[in-house]
């Protein structure tokens, strides 16, 4: 059940005080790494890009494709808003982005015609959530929480917590493992249409236990930086930007759920 605080969760951004001041007020930043299975669809990518830019308080620093996976990652930033009693975030404009692009990615995307060499559970396949500036891993926490029970309750798409976002820390390796997401089934190294049965074998956190094959299921977690960037101004999201395309074309690109940013590794999956 959720705490007594949860109905303080605000859909738009609270009224500022004249004595509040608005550097400190976004002194807190969320960035988030959304996952999507489709890199050749022009319609559905186009779409995608017009929900990712749809409110100039969430920045897009970098976006992802790659044509052998046919998979897309998306990165975006933007600050949050807690609750002054409580602590508890109550609001951040990047929530509604994230769904209006999952649901330009559902309304484009049919995962029973998707294929590519990179394995994935559902159209939004992945979402992982990283605190920046003074933000904490709690606020990343209740972000994904409330994001993944939007993608639950309002998308009816199953979603799956993993790491400090799940309440025994399960890894989203076990998970994965356990829903058949490495086994390729087309051509011994690739993964073609729906993968998941229609009623999962395991219950998921947020969100239906039955599957629709044309949009799949999604995992969400909380993971923070592999090295520190900071964040103390307005100008966070261009100096987030020049750290994360600091080594270049084609260094940070890895479109797992544990890329890096701001050094050089290689591409792998997870």
């Amino acid at each position: 059940m959720e705490p007594d605080h949860a109905n303080k969760v605000l859909s738009s951004p609270p009224a500022l005080e004249a004595k509040d001041n608005l550097s400190m007020m976004h002194s807190k930043f969320i960035c988030c790494k959304l996952y999507i299975s489709e890199s050749r669809n022009t319609m559905a990518i186009d779409a995608i890009d017009s929900a990712a830019r749809s409110d100039p308080q969430v920045a897009v620093l970098s976006k992802f494709e790659d044509c052998l996976y046919n998979r897309v990652r998306y990165t975006l930033v933007s600050y949050i808003v807690n609750d002054s009693s409580t602590d508890e975030l109550i609001y951040s404009p990047i929530r509604k982005v994230l769904m209006a692009m999952m649901e330009s990615a559902f309304s484009t995307i049919n995962l029973e015609l998707h294929s590519g060499a990179h394995p994935r559970m559902g159209v939004n396949d992945d979402l992982s959530f990283h605190p920046l500036g003074q933000a904490t891993m709690e606020d990343a926490v209740r972000l994904a929480k409330l994001v993944a029970s939007d993608i639950g309750n309002d998308l009816q798409v199953p979603v799956f917590l993993y790491a400090a976002a799940h309440p025994t820390g399960k890894s989203v390796g076990a998970i994965r493992r356990e829903l058949g997401y490495y086994r390729p089934n087309y051509m011994g190294s690739q993964w073609s249409g729906s993968m998941l049965p229609d009623v999962l074998p395991i219950s998921p956190d947020e969100g239906p236990s039955n599957v629709s094959s044309e949009r799949g299921a999604t995992t969400c977690e909380r993971k923070g930086w592999g090295a520190p960037i900071g964040a103390s101004s307005c100008t966070l999201p261009w100096r987030l930007h020049r750290d994360c395309m600091l080594a270049g074309p084609g260094s940070c690109q890895c479109l797992s759920s544990s890329d890096c940013c701001g050094a050089d590794c290689s591409r792998s999956r997870t």
